[in-house]
């Protein structure tokens, strides 16, 4: 793709249209910090494509998932995308974060639901189950591992064993 300043919206604001190819925009709901995140996620996936082709891969999908740049239109979500695009957020911002660091589901739900995130935090947490249950990521309250399913409260979600 060339350079954004040789690309225009199209009205509905839905894609970029760039020497007259046509790509989706970024979901303009996610909060700048978490969008600019993800965006330095898919630049770094973006640098090792050339010398790591397969670990690049996954990092560029699940950031371009995440950004609503692919999978399920931002502007037609539907649940199984939703939970497709809370899963591939989770994995984007704990790759981008040193590796012991941790995220709140809510950065996930911010990301995926904008002003109406609050509404998928359970979504959230079950689909952190399911990457718990793979133990893709641990789930954490105050410090320790807990089920998901039984924790209440505050979590937080850190890379897991099978990372």
């Amino acid at each position: 793709m060339s350079s954004r300043d040789d690309a225009t919206m199209t009205e509905d604001g839905r894609y970029l249209v760039v020497a007259g190819r046509r790509w989706r925009a970024t979901d303009p709901a996610i909060p700048e910090a978490l969008r600019q995140e993800l965006v330095n996620e898919l630049m770094a996936a973006r640098r090792l494509v050339r010398s790591d082709p397969e670990a690049a891969r996954p990092r560029v999908q699940d950031a371009k998932v995440a950004l609503g740049e692919r999978g399920d239109p931002w502007w037609e979500p539907t649940p199984g995308g939703r939970r497709v695009r809370l899963a591939a957020t989770i994995r984007a911002l704990l790759r981008h974060r040193d590796p012991d660091a941790t995220i709140c589901p809510s950065d996930a739900a911010r990301v995926v639901g904008g002003e109406s995130w609050r509404d998928l935090m359970d979504p959230a947490r079950e689909v952190a189950a399911g990457l718990a249950r793979d133990d893709v990521i641990v789930v954490r309250q105050h410090g320790e591992d807990v089920d998901v399913t039984t924790a209440t409260g505050p979590i937080r979600l850190a890379r897991g064993p099978g990372w």
